[in-house]
């Protein structure tokens, strides 16, 4: 496993980091969510991300249970805020309220004292920003968070939050969550040249476009079985978009290049990610062990310059790359 610096900030995370959104409390089993930890624990993963809303809370759980036992120190364990995560008006967003309850329940499922990183899990319009980065630094100084960072934010989001925590000597943002993938690269244009400037590192989710980047989508043939294009729980509306023959066709013909690495269609994938020097993670969910065993391969795999542009030569216009893409919701869920 290699390892790399959360932004600007002194903390290291392994350059592969697991993630149970979508698996964990739902679409698998715990005896195979916990196989998947154990596999990651490993293969040399210390960073593992979850957050308070995966499964209505128990995606938490499961992996406080996973992960009960190993030496605290040696993990880093990052989890975030935002979604709904009970009935009430104030279960949901990113006020005062909801930070300091919410963190208290994420630390009671985690089985932990502290989280490494806590995460703002989209921007909240309905609260002021300084309340919020208020809120988080006195976390930080209460121990229980030891960086904060954001996900799904825009750019110009986060350069208010990063002026605000400047003006105010609150801790910064050291980093921030997006999807980024070879097929969704809309945070290339802002959000990338505004982090790399700022000392923030991303962090991203679906480097293998919800699986559709393993080639087990074929143009003009039905979706597999099991596949999450089936999976009812938030999974296949993901997938959705990617499910066109053209775009099938084009990741159809990424396995040439991967073959000629010597790697499999996700290993490329997840290490076409971290090519992006402003990438500190790559996120992967599994709910087979060996998923996770093949994943990892992807750590330290560098790519040169005439693989990146054969990549984009065979995806060509298929990729997006609309900043516009990263959307908050404009009132709280």
């Amino acid at each position: 496993m290699e390892f790399r610096y959360l932004g600007r900030s002194g903390l290291k995370i392994s350059e592969i980091a697991y993630g149970n959104w979508l698996t964990h409390g739902s679409q698998v089993e715990e005896d195979a969510a916990r196989a998947c930890v154990r596999a990651a624990l490993d293969e040399g993963i210390t960073t593992f991300d979850t957050a308070d809303v995966y499964a209505g809370t128990r995606a938490e759980e499961v992996l406080g249970r996973a992960l009960k036992g190993q030496r605290r120190e040696g993990l880093e364990i990052f989890t975030k805020v935002y979604w709904p995560t009970g009935p009430g008006a104030n279960d949901r967003g990113l006020s005062r309220k909801h930070i300091m309850e919410s963190i208290n329940g994420s630390l009671r499922r985690l089985g932990t004292d502290y989280v490494d990183l806590y995460q703002a899990h989209r921007f909240d319009h309905e609260t002021p920003l300084e309340e919020t980065l208020r809120a988080f630094d006195d976390l930080v100084r209460q121990g229980k968070v030891l960086y904060v960072g954001v996900s799904e934010w825009r750019a110009e989001q986060i350069e208010r939050a990063l002026k605000i925590a400047d003006e105010m000597g609150f801790d910064r943002i050291v980093s921030s969550q997006p999807q980024y993938s070879m097929l969704w690269r809309v945070i290339e244009e802002e959000v990338v040249p505004l982090c790399e400037r700022e000392g923030v590192g991303q962090i991203v989710w679906s480097p293998i476009a919800q699986g559709v980047l393993t080639g087990k989508y074929k143009p003009g043939q039905p979706v597999p079985e099991g596949s999450r294009a089936t999976d009812d729980k938030g999974g296949a509306d993901m997938v959705k978009r990617y499910l066109n023959d053209d775009l099938l066709t084009r990741v159809q013909n990424l396995r040439p290049i991967a073959d000629d690495l010597g790697l499999s269609m996700a290993q490329l994938a997840i290490a076409w990610t971290l090519q992006n020097p402003n990438v500190s993670a790559a996120i992967i969910g599994a709910s087979r062990p060996e998923q996770v065993a093949d994943n990892v391969k992807a750590a330290g795999v560098k790519l040169d310059a005439d693989v990146l542009k054969r990549i984009d030569d065979v995806l060509g216009d298929v990729v997006i790359r609309d900043a516009s893409k990263t959307v908050s919701p404009r009132t709280r869920p």
